[in-house]
This record gives C-alpha cells, structure tokens and sequence, in this order.
C-alpha cells in the first residue's frame, strides 16, 4: 500500500512521492520562545515527531528542520517589561522547550535554526525580492506586495479581494495595500536591529521560514508542518516569498495538525487560555500526555480533558500489565528457539500478530492514523492476554516474548510505552546521578512530598529511566 496523505494546498489524500528517492525534507514551524510552551505547542510537536518516525520507519532518511523565533515584538516586549535584553528570554524559553521536548519522547530536530543566526540570509531574500518587483520599501520597512504574486490565498482557500485584515496581519501607514505583509521592519529605539540596505531592522513573522526551508531543504520542500491556525497568513506568506523567487512548487504536502481547544477555544498565549506543559506533567507521565495527543488523528481537533488523560493513564497501566505478566510467565532467561519452528496454537497466535502488524502499517500509511494504529497495538496486547491463558507448550515463552518485542517496536514507531518494558535495573548498576535520584525520590514519598517525587520521576525520565511503584518497593526500567 502506498503512503497516501493529505496535502492542505490541494484539499485531498495523495501518494506520496519525494522529491529525491529514499530522502524527506520535513520543516516545522517552531515556537516563538516568548514564554513557557503550552500544550498546544506541545501537541504541534508531537504530531510532527510522530510523522518523522514513521517516514523514518519506513526507510525514509529524513533531514527534519524545526525553528525558533527568537526575535520578535512579544520577545522584546517582555525583555523590556523584565528590565534585561531579548537574548535572555529567548535564550530561556529555547530551553524550556527543549526540557519538556525531551519529556516527551521528541526527538531532536537535523537542525533548529534561529532568526538570529539568518539575518544575511533573510536580507538577500528580501533584496531579491524587492529586485523582482514583489516587495517595496516604506517608511524604514519593506512589504510583500501581494497583488504581484496571483496565487496569494491558494492554501487558505480565500480570495484577495474578500480578504480582511486581521489574524496577525499588520495596519501600518506605509502599506500599498492593508494585506500587504512586512519582510523587514525598521528599527524602533531600543530595539534589537541589523544593518540592512533599508536600514537599521528586523525581520518580519514568515521571512525567516521561507528562508530556512529552503537553505536546509532546497527549493521544494517534500512536508511542511505546523498548526492549522498558521495556514493563514503565517504559511501562505511563506509560500508567496518562495514561491515569488524560484517560481517552483514550494512544498508538495501541507500537513497541519487540528488545535487543542479548552472550552470551545483554542489554547493561545495571546489570550492567557492555555495550560502550560509544565503544569500538566506534575500530574501525569510525560508518557500518557504523548499517547494522548496521538491517540486522535492528528488533522482532528481536540478538547484538552483530564478525564480523557486519565483514561490514556489506565490505558498503559493495562499494557503494563500485560508486560509484567508475560515477564512473571517467562522469567529472565531469553526462550530458545525460532519462529520459522512454530506450529499449533502459537503458530496462529504469530499469525494474529503479524496481521496486526500490517493493519498497523495500513493505518499509518493512511495520513498517518495513529489513533488507528495505537488500536492494533492493543489488540496485540489483547491476544497476548488470551494466549497466556492457554496451554503451555515449548515456544509459548518465546512467541509470547516475541509478542512484546513487536509492541515495543510499534509502540517506538509512535513515541510511545517508553516507561514500559524496558531493562529491569538493580539500584548497584545505577549510574551515581540516576541512584541519588533515585533515593531522593523514595524520601519524598515517605514524606508525602508528592510534588518533589513527581519533579524527580520527570527528571529521571528525561534521562530515559522510569519508575514502577510496587508494592514491594520501586523498580527503575532503562528505556530499551
């Protein structure tokens, strides 16, 4: 079955072919590191982590870029309210969502550019720009034309004459036209700024997309990621400032994921209606907040619910469950034998396992399912359970342990069941940082310090070891 996804630009599912055989370019817009990122950042991330893994999976090499706005008017802004220079805040919340990037199984871009370290770039595309007659400068600014690029709203669906101003786009005296967006904007006093051929300044919102994407990925782009609240006019400005240039296809598939909604709405900083990640994760493992996020398809929007976390939370307790059952069944020791020597009721058990496995790979390669996916995981587990239950026979250990290793490698595929399943380890094999942790956590429980043991588990998950209170004492698992 062919990988087949849906492409925002064109409104359908298509196959997806790239543009170099056996390589993705993948570009995700970032934060703009202004503040603590909340879940709906969060969720932005994880979707595009999720699709990265799975074209990984797949045998894809991809080159993932994913940015951050470390300059802008909320930045300077709040370093100016803080009394300190921009640097300083960007360089603080850059940090913030790496910490809880790390949290939750999000793997590290190719590449996280900077605004800042992309000025020269971002001027030469504004001076070509401006050379062909699709920018102007007014003012101290430079603007986008729009009238001169006629594909203007393709991706939004909307036409220019009914378009409004509004959705971050700028009222400024200077402008031709009111949509007419700014590439670069003049300096103000006591702002941060470049020299540039129109003076002292600084980038507008998109430029610095347009221009990453196609420094680290070439001139078309094979997916390009974001929210679908950037569709306008975040990515359709993107689109006319590369496409103006190269008068190439900028990207080939558009795949935006739905909002997280509180109450109806989506979750934003502008309007303080959010729950930042951090908060979420002093009540819930970094692991059921991603099998969460995944658990919708990923172009769905979503209600934040902490009944539905709670639901994904006995979710995985039932998957580990269904690890320590087959753990306690087969012991330490790895089964002998081979699948190929299968026969009987677990060479029809392997069956149900290996047609599970395809109807994984179905799901996914049905823009990228994986709520449908996560399902066919869990009826592994379910026959898993059920064949525990039958009679014992010379490969049941292993085919049940094999069993396991599939929802490991499925389950990886996703991001997800990192704490379960992993490496049994002795507090003496412990590295010395992991062990004091690890002591430090079972004070806090005794004394009922909830808080500082929920800190540490994080800590320690971050490390990529995880914990399971039992009765008879805690157990620390290396993520395998």
């Amino acid at each position: 079955m062919a990988l087949r996804t849906y492409d925002t630009f064109d409104a359908r599912k298509k196959d997806f072919v790239p543009v170099t055989e056996g390589k993705v370019g993948m570009y995700m817009c970032g934060m703009t590191v202004q503040d603590r990122p909340h879940m709906g950042h969060m969720l932005a991330f994880v979707c595009g982590d999720m699709i990265r893994r799975y074209l990984e999976y797949r045998g894809f090499e991809v080159s993932y870029i994913q940015n951050f706005t470390d300059v802008d008017d909320k930045i300077i802004a709040k370093a100016g309210a803080e009394g300190v220079d921009y640097k300083v805040i960007a360089e603080r919340y850059t940090k913030e969502y790496f910490k809880y990037a790390d949290l939750l199984n999000i793997k590290r871009a190719t590449v996280h550019p900077k605004a800042t370290e992309h000025i020269q770039d971002i001027i030469d595309l504004v001076k070509r720009l401006e050379d062909g007659g699709f920018a102007y400068a007014a003012g101290g600014d430079v603007y986008f034309e729009i009238s001169k690029f006629s594909k203007y709203g393709r991706l939004s669906k909307m036409n220019i004459d009914e378009l409004r101003a509004g959705a971050r786009v700028e009222i400024a005296e200077h402008k031709r036209s009111p949509l007419d967006f700014a590439l670069w904007k003049g300096a103000k006093e006591g702002e941060p700024s470049w020299e540039s051929p129109w003076g002292n300044g600084r980038p507008g919102w998109a430029i610095e997309c347009s221009v990453m994407s196609m420094k680290y990925l070439g001139d078309t782009v094979d997916f390009h990621g974001g929210g679908e609240d950037l569709i306008f006019p975040h990515h359709e400005n993107e689109i006319a400032q590369a496409e103006a240039v190269t008068d190439k296809k900028f990207v080939n598939f558009w795949v935006h994921n739905g909002l997280l909604n509180l109450v109806g709405e989506k979750m934003s900083k502008s309007t303080g209606h959010f729950f930042a990640i951090e908060d979420i994760v002093r009540e819930f493992d970094p692991d059921v907040i991603r099998f969460y996020l995944l658990s919708s398809h990923y172009r769905s929007p979503m209600e934040f619910s902490r009944e539905r976390l709670a639901e994904t939370r006995s979710a995985l307790a039932r998957m580990a469950n269904t690890f320590r059952s087959v753990e306690a069944k087969i012991g330490d020791t790895e089964p002998d034998g081979s699948l190929e020597e299968l026969g009987g009721p677990d060479l029809e058990f392997w069956k149900r396992v290996e047609a599970e496995e395809r109807l994984f790979v179905e799901a996914m390669d049905d823009d990228f399912n994986s709520a449908g996916a996560i399902g066919h995981i869990f009826d592994i587990a379910r026959d898993v359970n059920q064949h525990l239950k039958g009679p014992d026979s010379a490969s049941k250990s292993l085919v049940l342990k094999r069993a396991l290793d599939k929802i490991k490698e499925l389950g990886d595929v996703l991001g997800i069941f990192r704490s379960i399943g992993g490496e049994i380890l002795k507090l003496e094999d412990l590295p010395g940082e992991v062990k004091d942790l690890v002591g430090e956590r079972v004070k806090a429980r005794q004394a009922k310090d909830w808080a500082t043991a929920d800190s540490i588990r994080n800590q320690l998950a971050a490390l990529g070891y995880f914990l399971e209170d039992r009765p008879e004492g805690t157990i620390v698992r290396r993520s395998t």
